[in-house]
């Protein structure tokens, strides 16, 4: 009789435990506020990944950075099931291990995938990046007053060194100005694009032209640089994330070129229009006076941003449909403070009261701040390259039949 050898034993695998440490922001590491926006104070903890700015600048698969943070690369959902709602979502380890959508295997401990938002933010801080914004609208609409408002600081043209002398120039002129911004350790180097003399004329047959060339401008510079054999590692990006377009508060309806100019930028760059002073009108002459401003866009086919077609899913439609409802935004700026009820307010003082900026009760400043800065910056971002500049890109390439590359000697085949 032979002898029965007992099957071997094996011990069961030790399943380590999540590091205290990894994927934790250490004490010494600077990061944006988390209170409702940017500005907001509580808690200091990671930002959630649509919260991070990242730059466009680099240059390996496009946009890999940007799309795993906020959205799924080109706009999918693969990247953002596996990576977003894997590691986001369930913390790394979830209901007891995490399941690839392809039918991986179960994690048999802590790997550390979560910790790539972490690696990201590091990145983000060391490098910064860039916001460009346009305003375009007719003079004395308070287009420098508002943009230093929303940025809390003389970043408007008028504030680096412009005369009050300065007369109204005859045709539209395009001045850019530069500033580099931190908070929180992010340093963003924000360029505010002024339009002078918009709209201004007796005649002002073709006045965007003007505006158009120079976003097109913007593209081709990227492309260029795009196409060298030697390209740079960071690509300066001086394209136009978004224009704020001023409507003047008439009370009636838009004018002409108002509806001519948004109707031939909106497929070249994100438009988000806003009535300019609103608090020249009553509550009820400016509410009539946004539903007038919605219907008339509709009916010309104007499409601001954040367009429909965009929405990734239920959460940014539903998210993208009350701020749709809401546009355009009445707002007021000013960066002059008073005292009201023992607080420091920023506002404009009348002869029957101070209208408070950041009171939602008297304007709609803080919304267009929330959605311009705190909410849909990096998009803003995405979309300009992922749509308009694509656009370009792919109508430069078929007109041409590509573009030839250019070496950093500028050296040129011979032929044999």
């Amino acid at each position: 009789m032979s002898d029965v050898v007992p099957p071997e034993v094996r011990p069961k695998p030790v399943v380590p435990a999540k590091p205290p440490n990894v994927g934790a922001p250490s004490p010494s590491s600077h990061f944006p506020p988390q209170g409702p926006g940017i500005g907001g104070g509580g808690s200091i903890s990671a930002p959630p990944p649509s919260a991070i700015p990242v730059p466009i600048g680099s240059h390996g698969p496009s946009h890999v950075g940007s799309h795993a943070v906020g959205h799924s690369v080109g706009h999918g959902h693969a990247a953002s099931h596996v990576g977003g709602h894997t590691a986001a979502h369930n913390g790394g380890l979830g209901h007891g291990g995490s399941h690839s959508s392809g039918g991986g295997s179960t994690l048999l401990g802590y790997i550390g995938i979560d910790t790539i938002i972490e690696q990201m933010r590091k990145k983000t801080m060391k490098t910064g990046f860039d916001f460009n914004i346009m305003v375009v609208g007719h003079s004395g609409l308070g287009k420098s007053t508002l943009v230093n408002t929303l940025f809390k600081s003389q970043v408007s043209r008028k504030s680096a060194g412009w005369a009050r002398d300065e007369k109204i120039p005859k045709t539209v002129d395009i001045k850019a100005v530069s500033h580099v911004l931190e908070e929180g350790g992010v340093k963003m180097k924000l360029t505010v694009v002024d339009t002078p003399g918009f709209g201004d004329q007796i005649n002002n047959d073709n006045c965007w032209e003007p505006i158009s060339k120079y976003i097109n401008e913007q593209y081709e510079k990227f492309l260029k640089e795009e196409v060298n054999i030697t390209r740079k590692k960071r690509i300066p990006d001086t394209r136009v994330h978004c224009c704020l377009y001023f409507i003047t508060p008439t009370g009636h309806s838009l004018r002409p070129i108002d509806v001519e100019f948004m109707k031939r930028l909106s497929h070249s760059v994100n438009i988000i229009p806003v009535i300019a002073k609103a608090d020249t009108m009553t509550l009820e002459e400016r509410q009539e006076f946004k539903q007038r401003v919605r219907k008339e866009l509709e009916m010309g086919g104007i499409e601001f941003y954040p367009q429909k077609e965009f929405d990734e899913d239920m959460e940014d439609k539903s998210d993208n449909d009350k701020i749709r409802e809401a546009m355009p935004f009445a707002v007021v700026g000013s960066d002059k403070e008073y005292q009201v009820n023992g607080k420091r307010v920023l506002g404009r003082k009348t002869a029957w009261g101070i209208v408070e900026v950041e009171n939602p009760n008297h304007c709609e400043f803080a919304q267009l701040r929330d959605f311009l800065i705190r909410s849909h910056l990096q998009d803003l971002k995405e979309v300009t390259h992922n749509i308009h500049y694509e656009t370009y890109r792919a109508k430069r390439l078929n007109e041409n039949g590509g573009l030839h590359p250019i070496s950093s000697n500028d050296t040129q085949e011979s032929n044999l």
